[in-house]
């Protein structure tokens, strides 16, 4: 299958010769030549591996690269002629795959691609479980949940509960049964406070918290998710 590249590169000449070498090699590259349209175009379109240079014409790469990784699991690799070895440091630490300095040997850097497509995280990318209302995301596997793009601030309990009842969308789980559903958490977190996560959860998720759409409270009973909305 053909992989799908981002080069967020300001040199024309160096994008378009990448672009021409890996496009040869059975992979498709979409080329952006600011930090601003390659982020739209990561809105927008669905990539397989970024690759980043870290001197932009209106942006830092480094910023971009904790931008995204904030927001995604994309593979990264950065491309730079910035000699300074704590850019690597720095730039790994904020979630990049690799680091590529120039010049480069257009081989070299297909061996890279290919070498972090293959790790496991991401050649199971496929596969990775994402549960999907409207705009609400939910990443089971980076525990990670967005609404209309945008990542949410939530504890690890909050998104085992949230997790929890979308995997069982329109059935009513009472407090127990909730409980019992939520694994490697200890009781003592959800007991008396279950209530509580419940409201920050839609505090995060509802547009309208006082009146939830998408977890129901049903009284004597417990909770529903409701998968769809009116």
């Amino acid at each position: 299958m053909t992989a799908r590249l981002l080069m967020i590169e300001d040199d024309q000449r160096l994008a378009g010769m990448v672009k021409e070498y890996l496009s040869s090699n059975s992979m498709q590259v979409t080329h952006a030549a600011t930090a601003t349209e390659g982020l739209a175009l990561l809105k927008r379109e669905t990539f397989d591996l970024l690759l980043l240079d870290l001197m932009l014409p209106d942006g830092d790469g480094l910023e971009l690269c904790g931008q995204v990784r904030r927001q995604s699991s994309l593979p990264i690799i950065m491309l730079t002629a910035r000699g300074d070895p704590m850019d690597r440091v720095v730039g790994l630490e904020l979630g990049a795959d690799d680091y590529l300095p120039k010049p480069f040997e257009p081989r070299e850097l297909l061996a890279r691609i290919r070498a972090v497509l293959r790790r496991p995280h991401y050649a199971n990318a496929e596969q990775r479980q994402v549960l999907q209302f409207g705009q609400l995301e939910i990443d089971i596997d980076a525990r990670i949940a967005r609404v209309r793009g945008t990542e949410i601030s939530m504890t690890s309990h909050q998104f085992e509960l949230l997790k929890t009842l979308a995997q069982h969308a329109g059935r009513v789980l009472s407090r127990e049964q909730l409980l019992d559903l939520v694994k490697g958490e200890t009781l003592e977190s959800f007991d008396r406070s279950i209530d509580v996560h419940i409201a920050r959860i839609r505090a995060a998720i509802e547009d309208d918290p006082k009146h939830p759409r998408r977890i129901i409270t049903v009284r004597g009973v417990g909770y529903v998710f409701a998968a769809a909305q009116e």
